[in-house]
């Protein structure tokens, strides 16, 4: 005999209403969390190598080491109150780009090739579709330069950041052969130095920038960049570029990059001096190419000195190497044939290890 199943009562086929956690009426909410987790994961996946020996989720994730005689790179990095711009414009997908890029550009100037990058998140309240379109950035970055996305933190942490807000640091690791480290100690007089353009601020500048632009004008995002048909949303948020490819193509070529920089916070006047061995300086013909309009602009509404302009932003310059005189040509055609767009901007002379601007 069939046994029939029924609910005695209406009340107990009810289904059971979801109490809220003490931990999210505290502001943290772990359900959040994990639902921009699972929205995360084939992104992630889509990252891997050959090399990455775990999947996302473990504490820590699996690499296999590179092997004899190549050296690891690491270097950590931020975002800045770039992240004050992508919140206003609510956009959220390039400033993973930005973070990425910006790491692989720093490890790439001692000839390091990226293996694996690390992010943390910290917010006062995560929204996953924030958390998706942030890591979706981390992982076309993280695609475009090879690298994967081996692992991160988020954390939720209410009374620590502003509401709405967040921060971002990433670290990423790479790999050099001991052969081809770049030192920038065989760097001579008569050098020539190759500057590639940025694509904008890169991720620093911002909270002079912000300051101007916001504060003393009295801009908004939508409003045009004087003298571009750009708007400062689309300045202001330009992603920053990486310079792998067109490096890797001129390593490739057989040329023997003596040195390289990137022009981060501190500018051309700061960030060179990096690579320059103390008994020679790096002399920049400002007039060898043209600073982007954005900076001139701001120059001239925040009345700030032309020598300050060249130490917070980089005026145009994203990136430079410094080759031999007899490498330059083919350095320049490698870059041209990558689509870099390079300009002779200087040389190297005599000195005590400083920038100079001519």
């Amino acid at each position: 005999m069939k046994q029939k199943t029924e609910c005695k009562t209406k009340k107990s086929c009810k289904k059971p209403v979801a109490k809220k956690s003490a931990y999210a009426a505290a502001g943290v909410d772990i359900d959040e969390m994990e639902k921009g987790l699972d929205k995360i994961k084939q992104d992630v996946k889509s990252t891997k190598t050959d090399m990455v020996l775990s999947d996302i989720g473990r504490f820590g994730g699996l690499f296999q080491s590179p092997g004899k005689d190549q050296i690891l790179v690491a270097s950590t990095d931020g975002v800045g109150t770039k992240l004050k711009i992508a919140s206003m414009a609510k956009v959220h997908n390039t400033v993973g780009q930005d973070l990425v890029n910006h790491c692989v550009n720093d490890i790439l100037t001692q000839g390091a090739k990226p293996l694996f990058f690390l992010d943390y998140l910290g917010t006062a309240k995560l929204k996953s579709n924030v958390f998706a379109d942030v890591i979706s950035g981390f992982c076309k970055a993280c695609r475009e330069n090879n690298c994967a996305l081996l692992g991160g933190e988020t954390a939720e942490m209410p009374g620590l950041y502003p509401e709405g807000e967040y921060d971002l640091v990433g670290t990423i690791v790479g790999v050099v052969a001991k052969k081809d480290l770049v030192t920038g100690d065989n760097i001579k007089e008569g050098d020539v130095l190759i500057g590639l353009p940025s694509t904008g601020l890169q991720t620093n500048g911002y909270s002079l920038a912000r300051k101007i632009v916001f504060e003393m004008a009295k801009k908004k995002l939508s409003d045009k960049v004087p003298g571009t048909k750009q708007t400062f949303k689309q300045a202001l948020l330009a992603v920053h570029s990486s310079f792998l490819k067109p490096v890797t193509a001129v390593m490739e070529a057989g040329v023997k990059i003596r040195g390289m920089a990137h022009i981060t916070g501190g500018g051309l006047i700061d960030n060179v001096p990096r690579m320059l061995p103390k008994t020679v300086d790096a002399v920049f013909d400002k007039s060898s190419w043209e600073v982007p309009a954005i900076y001139k602009w701001m120059e001239e509404a925040g009345k700030i000195d032309n020598e300050e302009m060249y130490r917070v932003f980089n005026m145009g310059i994203g990136y430079v190497l410094c080759v031999t005189q007899k490498d330059a040509q083919k350095t320049l055609n490698a870059l041209e044939k990558a689509g870099a767009n390079p300009l002779p901007i200087g040389c190297i002379a005599k000195g005590t290890g400083k920038t100079r601007l001519v």
